[in-house]
C-alpha cells in the first residue's frame, strides 16, 4: 500500500542515454576520415590524394607539409611517411550525382549531410561514406568499392583500363589489419626502390 517503488528508474533506462552517445561518437569519427583531411582536418576538396596506407588528404595540406615539416604546426603522425609527393596518389573519384553539398547542414543537423556521399563507386553505386569498404589503384588512383573488385574481377582498371595487380590495390581507411597489411607493402616496396636505385650498395651487401 502506497508503496513508491514504481517510481525508481531501472538501471536500463539510466545507461540508455551513455549507450547513444558513445554510438554518435563512434559515427562521427568515422564519417570524420573520409569527410576530412587526415592532416589539416579541413573538408576534403578536390585536388584529394591518398597515401600508401590508405588515408585520404587534401593535395594543397600535403604539399604544405613537405615544404615546412615544423613540428607545431602539422600533426606528425598523420603523415610521417610521406617523404615526397610521390609518395601519394592523385585520386580519380566519381561524383555522386544525389550529392547535394553542404546545403542540408544549414538545418542545423550535422548528420543529415552523411546520408548523400559526394562520391560514389563508378561500377556498382555505392556510397563513400564510409558504410561500405572502398580502395583505389595506386597505378591510376582510379577509386572503386571492394564489392566492384571482386564481384567483377579484372586485372585491368574498370574505368581507365590500366593494367594492375594486387599490389596495387590500397584500401581507403581501412581496419588495423589493412594498414599492417599495406606498411608492410610500402616498406617492401620502397626497399626495393632503393636498392633498385642503388645497386652498388645492395651488391656491397651481398659480397661483403
Amino acid at each position: 500500500m502506497g508503496c513508491d517503488g514504481g517510481t525508481i528508474p531501472k538501471r536500463h533506462e539510466l545507461v540508455k542515454g551513455p549507450r547513444k552517445v558513445e554510438k554518435v561518437d563512434k559515427n562521427a569519427e568515422l564519417v570524420a576520415r573520409w569527410y576530412y583531411c587526415a592532416l589539416s582536418q579541413e573538408k576534403l576538396r578536390r585536388p584529394i590524394v591518398a597515401c600508401e596506407l590508405g588515408r585520404l588528404y587534401n593535395k594543397d595540406a600535403i604539399i604544405e607539409f613537405l615544404l615546412d615539416k615544423s613540428a607545431d604546426k602539422t600533426p606528425m603522425e598523420a603523415a610521417s611517411h610521406i617523404k615526397s609527393i610521390k609518395n601519394v596518389t592523385e585520386l580519380n573519384l566519381a561524383d555522386n550525382p544525389a550529392w547535394s553539398g553542404d546545403k542540408e547542414s544549414i538545418k542545423g543537423d550535422k548528420y543529415d549531410d552523411i546520408q548523400s556521399a559526394r562520391f560514389i563507386c563508378p561500377v556498382v553505386g555505392l556510397e563513400m561514406n564510409g558504410r561500405h569498404r572502398f580502395c583505389f589503384l595506386r597505378n591510376c588512383g582510379c577509386v572503386f568499392s571492394e564489392r566492384a573488385l571482386k564481384e567483377i574481377k579484372s586485372e585491368v582498371c574498370h574505368k581507365c583500363g590500366v593494367p594492375f595487380q594486387e599490389e596495387d590495390v590500397i584500401i581507403l581507411n581501412g581496419n588495423k589489419e589493412d594498414v599492417e597489411v599495406l606498411k608492410k607493402r610500402m616498406e617492401d616496396r620502397r626497399l626495393k626502390s632503393k636498392s633498385e636505385k642503388h645497386p652498388e650498395n645492395h651488391q656491397i651487401q651481398c659480397y661483403g
